[in-house]
């Protein structure tokens, strides 16, 4: 099925400030994070519980934010990406600690996204991401760190070709055709 992505504004022509635009993106985020997620488990891939399944779609969004970081970087001032991409990951930890208080409970899960996402961002700074969009290395980054989420066992050792071949190329479309939409 489908992942049903809502990537035009109901009126066109307003202009609309990076919050909207970041609040879009986080809700369409949070939308292509968890079809990757169940994506998973439809292939076979095991997740041992909740928490460990919150922190794969933890590890999508933070790819996302990069991906969305790079493709403004030539069309927005250094300000302005700036101002989107943390209007972004705030909307992006808003929604990881809704889903994360739901499904554990009290904690905080907030402040925990955030943390992984700012060590993230500091490994994914050094990998390329060139007009063909993420580079094998970018790509093979999520995979390492869904591959370290998922543990050893048998029934997960080839989910980081699952990431990098699969989910990373098709979040990556999805993402760029949000992006587009969003700022037309």
């Amino acid at each position: 099925m489908a992942l049903r992505i809502k990537s035009q504004w109901y009126n066109e022509d307003s202009e609309r400030s990076l919050e909207e635009i970041a609040g879009a993106l986080a809700f369409n985020g949070w939308k292509i994070a968890m079809e990757r997620a169940i994506n998973l488990h439809g292939e076979h891939f095991v997740y041992s519980d909740d928490q460990q399944r919150l922190d794969v779609i933890a590890e999508y969004l933070i790819f996302q934010t990069q991906l969305v970081d790079r493709m403004v970087h030539g069309n927005l001032d250094s300000e302005r990406r700036r101002a989107l991409v943390t209007a972004l990951a705030l909307r992006l930890a808003d929604h990881m600690e809704e889903n994360s208080q739901d499904l554990l409970g009290p904690g905080e899960h907030r402040s925990r996204f955030i943390n992984r996402l700012n060590r993230r961002s500091a490994d994914y700074s050094e990998l390329g991401f060139g007009e063909q969009g993420p580079s094998y290395p970018f790509m093979r980054h999520l995979g390492y760190e869904i591959q370290q989420l998922m543990g050893p066992s048998q029934e997960n050792r080839w989910v980081i070709d699952q990431v990098m071949d699969i989910d990373g190329p098709e979040i990556y479309k999805q993402l760029k055709r949000v992006l587009r939409n969003l700022f037309m």
